[in-house]
């Protein structure tokens, strides 16, 4: 990361003396992104990994052909108020059978956790099956009609697992501990929820919003709060550590899915991996997912919300292209060092998934974000400010049009100089009316 890092330093070799006059707050040189917004193309290619490819373009604000804008515009009247009725209705039945199975139940409560992930019986018996039934079911409404579900295992991933860490043949098969995956779009949550049914991490604001909040608590998820400063407070890594862990050995414990790359990226690349899925040491399951596109990408890039999913539901057919690698169990080597254990992982994902390796981060990703911002309100800024001064140009015209005429009928106030008078005036007038009516 400090490589890519350093292609970003903008500040010249020498040091600049500062000026005495300025104080410390004036004279600092913070200005990155203004010179990364005259190098746009530059810097998507280092940040290619955020980069959108599709019609829609970055921010979901490119120029769209034609037939796209009379699809995308038959869809928002149609399509979309169906899709967000049956959605909700989803989500609704979902909350319902939560909130009957956890009645007079008491959640669990540990380490700023809540959860009813304890829950057994019949209880648990109704909320998995139910949910996996009803969030395929989401999907489906969505557009994703068929997911294309690969169980990988072949010669060559089986070979690859092997290069670091595998399993004896005398050793009994171990539980894994976690899934992990590449992440793509919040998309990825519902199909790992529709499949494996597991916990997953989360804000903990997650857990107050309506509906939502009590389904990810019946799934057990692991709420986090990163600016906590707390001394008793064991931070992600930790907790998420306690979660692997269990599941590693408590067969009746939820699996965790974690996405080691800590953000989301275009679906071509494979970004650096955080160790906090490899430091409990147990096996996971490395999983691959992948969108295929011909208009709008789900991956979500430097779109807004609203405008993403409005995008996705506009689009009639959406795929998904899933591929589940063998469980990797890690060596002695990869248990003493986790960033080893990670690397080796990637690189396998990575080799499955024909995915391009990229040693990139959320730094990069936040510095071409901010660069797209700054971009898009300089673009703004100059609209506004090439109408305003094409009207004022028009204003101009018409006044100065108007007093050359009477100027020269002063002069000249003949017949012939008269009707140009007239004419000249006319058009000045038009043009003086046109553009306050512009403006």
């Amino acid at each position: 990361m400090e490589s890519e890092l350093r292609g970003f330093n903008t500040k010249p070799s020498k040091t600049p003396q500062p000026d005495p006059t300025h104080d410390d707050a004036s004279s600092r040189d913070d200005r990155p992104l203004l010179t990364s917004v005259s190098n746009v193309l530059e810097l998507e290619k280092k940040c290619a990994a955020y980069v959108r490819n599709d019609v829609y373009g970055a921010m979901g604000r490119g120029e769209l052909p034609l037939m796209e804008k009379l699809q995308l515009g038959i869809a928002f009247v149609t399509l979309l108020p169906l899709r967000i009725i049956l959605v909700m209705t989803v989500l609704v039945v979902y909350y319902l059978i939560c909130r009957i199975c956890t009645l007079f139940s008491v959640p669990n409560h540990g380490e700023g956790q809540e959860d009813y992930a304890h829950l057994g019986g019949w209880r648990r018996t109704v909320i998995l099956p139910s949910g996996r039934f009803l969030l395929k079911t989401l999907l489906f409404l969505v557009g994703f009609y068929r997911i294309n579900e690969t169980h990988n295992g072949s010669k060559n991933s089986q070979e690859n697992s092997k290069t670091a860490g595998t399993l004896q043949p005398d050793e009994p098969e171990q539980r894994p501990g976690a899934i992990v995956s590449n992440h793509i779009s919040y998309l990825d949550i519902l199909y790992h929820m529709s499949s494996s049914f597991p916990s997953f991490v989360a804000k903990r604001s997650v857990a107050n919003i309506p509906l939502v909040g009590l389904i990810s608590k019946c799934l057990g998820c692991v709420y986090v709060q990163r600016e906590s400063k707390s001394s008793d407070f064991k931070g992600v890594s930790g907790v998420v550590t306690d979660r692997v862990c269990k599941a590693h050995q408590d067969e009746y414990a939820p699996k965790i899915l974690l996405f080691p790359e800590g953000t989301t990226t275009n679906g071509d690349y494979l970004i650096s991996f955080k160790t906090g899925a490899f430091l409990a040491r147990a096996p996971v399951v490395p999983v691959i997912l992948k969108y295929p596109y011909q208009r709008f990408s789900p991956a979500w890039e430097s779109v807004t919300g609203v405008r993403h999913v409005v995008f996705l539901l506009c689009q009639f057919v959406n795929h998904m292209e899933v591929t589940w690698l063998p469980v990797y169990y890690p060596s002695q080597l990869e248990k003493d060092d986790p960033k080893l254990y990670a690397n080796n992982v990637r690189r396998l994902m990575a080799s499955e998934g024909n995915l391009i390796l990229s040693d990139i981060g959320l730094a990069e990703k936040r510095i071409y974000l901010a660069t797209l911002n700054v971009q898009g309100i300089v673009f703004c800024y100059l609209n506004v400010t090439v109408h305003a001064w094409t009207n004022a140009k028009g204003v101009f015209f018409g006044l100065g049009c108007s007093a050359a005429a009477l100027m020269r009928s002063v002069e000249s106030p003949s017949s012939s100089k008269v009707s140009n008078m007239d004419e000249c005036g006319q058009r000045g007038s038009l043009q003086f009316s046109t553009a306050a009516f512009k403006a």
